[in-house]
């Protein structure tokens, strides 16, 4: 069951700073969010990126995706409601990701002097 909610600024501005691109996520990392989204995607019957393999997937997407699935999904059934738990860890991690990937960009631009 999902549910109609208004996001807060905080999940606005994570979307927000997520890439257009894939994440740069490595190892263990990498499986630990396929695996919540493909886990979410079967407790709940769902299939957010039809087609696309998980490296490809832009960034604000999946996080966006993962934000709207935390805040909207209802689970009601232990499978579903184990899926649903480790939601907040994958943004968690993708929103470190964000911020580490964005600092770089930073500090790897050319000074404009």
């Amino acid at each position: 069951m999902k549910k109609d909610y208004i996001p807060e600024l905080s999940e606005v501005r994570m979307v927000r700073r997520a890439p257009e691109r894939p994440f740069a996520l490595l190892g263990e990392d990498a499986r630990y969010i396929e695996t919540s989204l493909r886990d979410v995607e079967a407790a709940f019957g769902l299939d957010a990126f039809v087609g696309v393999p998980f490296t490809t997937i832009p960034g604000r997407a999946l996080i966006g995706q993962l934000i709207d699935w935390w805040r909207a999904l209802e689970p009601v059934d232990q499978r579903q409601r184990e899926a649903h738990a480790r939601l907040p860890g994958a943004i968690r991690l993708l929103d470190t990701v964000s911020s580490l990937m964005e600092e770089r960009a930073q500090r790897d631009k050319p000074d404009a002097r």
